[in-house]
């Protein structure tokens, strides 16, 4: 099961703009936020992160409500955060 997770903007790399670092479930890593290029997102701003690309823009109620939901399934959350620490983007 692939899963879209919601991460935190945290920066905006100002080398690699089309990267951001985000903080999801106490891991940080770089993600490509070049799908939002319409919209970019900011440092605060939440996204919903699958195989390390910001998909969508959402609102911290629907990032805690995803989390929620995410941690009751179980496995395929703990699988996809473990997936998510290994997919670093430098």
């Amino acid at each position: 099961m692939c899963l879209g997770i919601p991460g935190e903007i945290i920066e905006i790399r100002q080398d690699r703009p089309d990267l951001a670092t985000v903080a999801v479930s106490g891991v940080k890593r770089a993600i490509n936020i070049g799908l939002l290029a319409d919209d970019p997102p900011l440092p605060g701003d939440w996204v919903l992160i699958h195989v390390g690309f910001a998909l969508s823009k959402i609102d911290e109620d629907e990032a805690a409500a995803a989390m929620e939901f995410l941690e009751d399934i179980g496995q395929s959350y703990v699988d996809e955060v473990a997936a998510l620490r290994e997919s670093d983007i430098d």
